[in-house]
Formats: C-alpha cells, structure tokens, sequence
C-alpha cells in the first residue's frame, strides 16, 4: 500500500485529500447543524459555508523563514532602542508591528497605505535612495535585497540591481549605525525571477564598510533548533535555501 501511495501522481493526491477532507466538513456540519437549537443565536446557512479543509492539523504551520527573522530584528530593536527606526521593504508586519515602541518610517517599490500611531510609510526605490550619506541611525533592509533587478515586483530588470541597492544602504547608515539585513544564503545561484541565494562571503564583501556584529542563521530543516546565534561561514555555505540574518555596524 505504501508503495502505491508513493507512485500516486502528485494532482491525483492532490485530489484525493481535498475529497476526503471535504466529506469531513460534510460531516461536521450535519453534525453541528444536529446539535444546533431551533433559534440559535446565529444564523447557519448552508449557502454561506467556507470551508478550511486543511486547518485540521496536528501543529499550527509557519512559515519559518517569516517568522524567525523579524523576531531576531524585533528583539535586536529591543536591545538597541533607537530614536527612530527606518525599515526598507521589509515584510510589512515588522514594521507595523515594532512601531508600537520604536517610532518607525517604511520604505517600499509599492507603498503600504497604512495608517498607524508612530508609522510613517512612503515609496523608496533602493537602487537609489532618497537619504543623505551616514544619515540613519537604525536600519533594516531583510528579505529583500534578493529581489532587486529580477522585475518580480514591477522594477527595471538589473543583473547587478541587488550590489547597487547594498550600496545604498551601506552608504545611507550612520557612523556607529546598525543595518539589520536578511537574506537567502546557501549555494549561491538565482532562482530567476523569484530571488537570489548568496555564499556567506559574498553579504560579507558586499558591504565593506560594515563591521559584522553578529550572524544568526535558520537552516534548511526549517528552525527545527530555531535561528543558529553566531553561525559559522561553514553553516552557511552548507545551506541550499537558509535564511541569513546579519546584523552590521558602521565604523
């Protein structure tokens, strides 16, 4: 049996496990509908039903790559308190979220219309920023630089789009500032035209000017362990998708 289960086509699968969690919806509601009192206290109808058929799991899934970087920049921030933080095309909710005690300016290609207390969001194109040299204090720039110049989100396609947007950033931080910056690292290649993944020495050369304070790294088996404090170059390299999380200081 485990053996025809294996040679099943993926789509058929596929199939299978929608049906059989589709009859267990079925179930459930007639079932629910049975326990449900003439005059409840809500309306049950089955022509606003939404069915969640794949909710029903033994652990609450994550994405681990999401979740463990903005937590490594968020307790960062708490170390740090910094006046004022400015964050470039992270993933939203970092932003949203820290800004509740460090005051925050966001930076995306396509703006965020948000509106919160201590949020400040507008538009920055990385390849070239509107700030002056040295002139931010606390900077994040995580899961994003590979991206730049692939036209995944609507910019120029550049083969060295991602060396220009380090640039900037490393120009933009301040003496004695801190860039927070994540990125695929393992087997360098492209996955066109998704993102980049970079060797360990390639984050470190692309930023001469900064000083690495710490690298924390979450492995391929997907934070089993949780994000790695003060990896190894050798960890790093030995990863096909990890996420790299460096925290930089400009001297």
């Amino acid at each position: 049996m485990n053996y025809l289960i294996k040679i099943i086509p993926h789509p058929l699968k596929l199939l299978i496990a929608n049906t059989r969690a589709y009859v267990l919806f079925l179930k459930q509601y007639r079932h629910f509908i049975k326990l449900s009192k003439k005059g409840h206290r809500f309306r049950v109808s089955w022509s606003e039903r939404n069915p969640q058929l794949h909710d029903n799991s033994r652990d609450t899934g994550f994405d681990p790559h999401y979740t463990y970087h903005p937590a490594w920049a968020a307790r960062i921030l708490a170390k740090t308190k910094p006046a004022r933080h400015v964050d470039i095309s992270s993933i939203l909710s970092f932003s949203t979220i820290v800004s509740a005690f460090v005051p925050t300016d966001f930076y995306d290609y396509r703006p965020a219309h948000i509106t919160l207390s201590d949020l400040i969001s507008r538009k920055a194109d990385l390849t070239a920023l509107q700030f002056s040299d040295n002139s931010i204090e606390s900077l994040s720039c995580m899961h994003t630089i590979e991206h730049i110049g692939l036209g995944r989100y609507g910019d120029t396609i550049d083969p060295d789009g991602d060396i220009k947007a380090m640039s900037e950033l490393s120009r933009v931080i301040a003496r004695g500032g801190n860039l927070l910056f994540v990125t695929p690292i393992g087997k360098p290649r492209i996955q066109f035209n998704a993102h980049r993944i970079y060797s360990y020495r390639q984050i470190i050369d692309y930023f001469p000017d900064l000083k690495l304070k710490e690298f924390s790294l979450l492995a391929d088996d997907g934070g089993g362990d949780g994000l790695i404090i003060n990896a190894s170059e050798t960890q790093a390299d030995s990863q096909e998708y990890g996420c790299g999380c460096f925290w930089f200081t400009k001297v």
